[in-house]
């Protein structure tokens, strides 16, 4: 069996969830592997980070948005609305920001010691909820999806615009 490996790197905006369609990428990596038969795992290493597979959607939002994933802000924000209170949720709590404090790039986290820049709970709750991977067929050496199936990853954390990663994991034959 073979596994070939291969890092993304992406640009979330913040602000709002930053969602990223890597399709292409994945088929690239696909490509790349020169796999023929086996599967593919993206998988995102970022806690506030989130991979799925969805259609993909002609339609989008003045911001570039696809409506699909406005839908699925929308109702995320039913069932975890954004954190924009330090009492809202009971993350991040005193030890946490005591431990950030203390870490050597703390200003990176904690900008002039802004607390709320970990106002983040929610982007937590969402990426667990959503889940941090999935596997994908890998068919006579192609993405073994339907037309419409594209591969997403999101990242959930509005507090500032952030460089994350993607792996990509191709096995098999």
């Amino acid at each position: 069996m073979t596994v070939f490996k291969k890092k993304l790197t992406l640009e979330s905006h913040g602000t709002t969830p930053t969602f990223i369609n890597i399709t292409e990428e994945l088929r690239a990596a696909i490509a790349e592997s020169g796999i023929r038969e086996g599967i593919a795992t993206v998988i995102s290493p970022h806690t506030t980070c989130a991979v799925f597979f969805e259609e993909f959607v002609h339609d989008v939002d003045e911001t570039g948005t696809e409506f699909l994933q406005n839908d699925l802000n929308a109702v995320l924000e039913k069932i975890i609305p954004d954190q924009t209170d330090w009492n809202q949720y009971q993350y991040p709590g005193e030890e946490h920001y005591r431990a950030v404090e203390r870490w050597p790039d703390a200003e990176a986290y904690l900008p002039g010691g802004d607390r709320t820049a970990l106002w983040n709970c929610d982007a937590h709750l969402k990426a667990t909820l959503i889940g941090s991977s999935e596997t994908f067929d890998v068919t006579d050496g192609k993405l073994g999806v339907g037309t419409t199936g594209y591969c997403y990853f999101v990242d959930f954390d509005r507090t500032r615009a952030r460089t994350r990663k993607c792996i990509i994991v191709v096995m098999g034959e």
